[in-house]
């Protein structure tokens, strides 16, 4: 997400939350649109898509700490103009000063935020030993240079060997489905302001929440005779409503009648493409229990994990009088079966 985006969205607006909501108020109004707008419950509406993803979208950045107090700042900043403090935790500080290396997502991919780093890579901020330089004639070193001299000036005007391009910090936010099966991103790689071209890349199938995808010679270019620094990607992964993550298999909660757990009965069970498998629930099985799908998990090298539905056994709110007759029969015959006996004598164990 780039930050000049943030100066024209209003991500609390999306989500229909107030700027001081909570994170527990927050996940819950995502949950709940986006249960509303999911594409299976809505099949071919163009605009419930869209605002499924932009939804998802505003959660991706107000439920991460450092994104939200960034996106505050920018808000902030737009309101009232830049501010500009010694550091610390407020608004402001050096994230606003340097705010103008960053940039946005090239067309057609999603928006990135960015900024320049050190050759050496560092934590992806500003090169002060650079910066410094370009203001005092470059007598305090540059990133291949060990930054800023304490020595003072006495490397003032000496020659140094050509430099590698800057690095590039990029951010760009996936839904749970594009992240899992893979897919393809635009980047930018200019800094605000500056000339820069953009980047086609693809992400590959199972990236995970936080991980860092490198593009080695994607940067800045160098100085003559020295390579372009690198594209560093940190992938966000927005949650999914249905499918949620164990390692390389996909968990999703199967619902089924008690006549289904008790008797037995074949269901469909939903899978990540859309489509549907049928598993056979097991006369007598539990709530809990996980029925395992072969190979419609997440994609690896050489096949892919698995698909497990966990068995929710749903009691109904309301019961004809015969259905409620069948049950009393059902208690009469379990009269002297007691459930938690078991559970009664492991707790009584010392």
């Amino acid at each position: 997400m780039a930050s000049q985006d943030w100066f024209e969205k209003d991500f609390y607006a999306t989500l229909g939350v107030p700027t001081d909501a909570d994170d527990a108020a927050i996940k819950k109004q995502y949950r709940k649109l986006a249960r509303q707008l999911h594409p299976d419950q809505n099949s071919g509406d163009d605009a419930a898509t869209k605002r499924f993803k932009e939804v998802g979208e505003a959660y991706a950045v107000l439920s991460d700490p450092d994104q939200r107090r960034e996106y505050d700042q920018i808000r902030a900043m737009a309101r009232g103009g830049a501010r500009f403090t010694a550091g610390g935790t407020g608004g402001g500080g050096f994230e606003d000063l340097f705010s103008q290396f960053g940039g946005a997502g090239g067309p057609g991919g999603p928006r990135v935020r960015y900024s320049t780093g050190g050759a050496g890579g560092g934590a992806g901020g500003p090169d002060l030993g650079d910066l410094l330089g370009g203001l005092f004639g470059g007598q305090f070193g540059g990133s291949t240079g060990g930054g800023f001299d304490p020595t003072g000036f006495e490397g003032y005007g000496a020659s140094r060997g050509p430099r590698k391009g800057a690095d590039v910090q990029a951010r760009t936010t996936l839904s749970f489905r594009d992240a899992v099966q893979g897919t393809t991103v635009t980047l930018s790689t200019g800094s605000s302001g500056a000339p820069g071209g953009t980047v086609t890349t693809r992400i590959p199938a199972g990236v995970r929440d936080g991980q860092k995808i490198r593009l080695r010679g994607k940067g800045h270019p160098g100085d003559a005779g020295a390579g372009a620094g690198d594209l560093i990607i940190t992938v966000a992964v927005t949650p999914d409503p249905v499918f949620k993550r164990d390692g390389d298999n996909l968990v999703v909660d199967l619902p089924v009648t008690f006549a289904e757990a008790a008797l037995g009965a074949t269901v469909e069970v939903p899978t990540l493409d859309g489509s549907r498998v049928k598993v056979r629930v097991a006369p007598g099985t539990p709530s809990g229990r996980q029925l395992r799908v072969k190979g419609r998990g997440v994609p690896r090298d050489g096949g892919a994990g698995d698909l497990l539905a966990r068995v929710q056994v749903v009691v109904p709110q309301r019961l004809t009088d015969a259905a409620k007759e069948a049950i009393e029969r059902l208690r009469e015959d379990e009269d002297g079966i007691d459930p938690r006996a078991e559970l009664y004598a492991k707790a009584a164990r010392p």
